[in-house]
């Protein structure tokens, strides 16, 4: 019989955040995967050690690029795809072989997950059960003690890679929002959030409960690249008690 894959999402950063589940399955999987970026340890098996078997197997799945290309580039597309294939070759050879393996994924993976992609090629031939994981999102809001969304308020979720209009337009739509992929964006989101009245509203959190956890509000920060694990936070129904 094939094995099962588990993808399971380790939360945002601090590995008390794991959820009970998904330490009882790092805890008893003879190997685990993860994705890491070339030259560095990964953040998903960072937080998940702690929790890992001691005698399992790990497998690197190594990016060929992140920030290098733009994914505007023609190259990004193909390489990328060719990646995920051929991780979920590696993991169909563990699957095929009766193995249990871990998938690991730093917040939730179905939200902006890496995993995502290798459910996607490997759930139509072998039995795949996903374990939820706290959001980088909730854990940068909690730890801003911003509580974001009231009564019937609405949060959206949105990429600073979009059109300035867009993003401008998006953003007056709705009560609450948390922006993702600030990098080289936050002059462009600066000037959105100005001209439509959110700066004061808007907070930084970077690296949101782990070391190194910055929160502060927006309008303090330089415009300098905002790292991979930071997004801003424009908390709802403002004035209601």
């Amino acid at each position: 019989m094939s094995g099962v894959l588990h993808i399971v999402g380790v939360g945002p950063g601090d590995p008390e955040l794991v959820t009970l589940r998904a330490a009882r399955i790092l805890g008893r999987a003879p190997s685990y995967a993860f994705f890491a970026k070339r030259g560095r340890v990964g953040h998903a098996v960072t937080i998940a050690t702690p929790h890992l078997n001691p005698a399992a197997e790990a497998l690197r799945f190594e990016y060929p690029y992140t920030t290098e290309l733009s994914v505007e580039d023609a190259r990004y597309a193909g390489g990328m795809g060719a990646f995920y294939d051929d991780c979920a070759e590696r993991l169909a050879g563990r699957l095929s072989a009766g193995e249990e393996v871990a998938l690991l994924c730093e917040g939730d993976p179905f939200l902006y997950g890496s995993a995502m992609y290798l459910f996607d090629r490997l759930r139509g031939r072998f039995a795949v059960e996903v374990t939820p994981g706290i959001t980088a999102m909730s854990g940068c809001w909690s730890r801003a003690a911003a509580p974001m969304v009231h009564g019937d308020d609405v949060l959206s979720v949105l990429p600073a890679t979009m059109p300035e209009a867009e993003l401008a337009e998006a953003l007056q739509r709705c009560d609450a929002a948390v922006v993702m992929k600030l990098g080289r964006n936050l002059p462009k989101l600066r000037a959105v959030l100005e001209r439509t009245g959110l700066l004061p509203r808007a907070i930084y959190a970077e690296r949101g409960t782990m070391p190194g956890e910055v929160v502060m509000k927006l309008a303090e920060r330089d415009d300098s690249p905002a790292p991979y694990f930071a997004l801003v936070l424009i908390p709802g129904r403002q004035g209601v008690r």
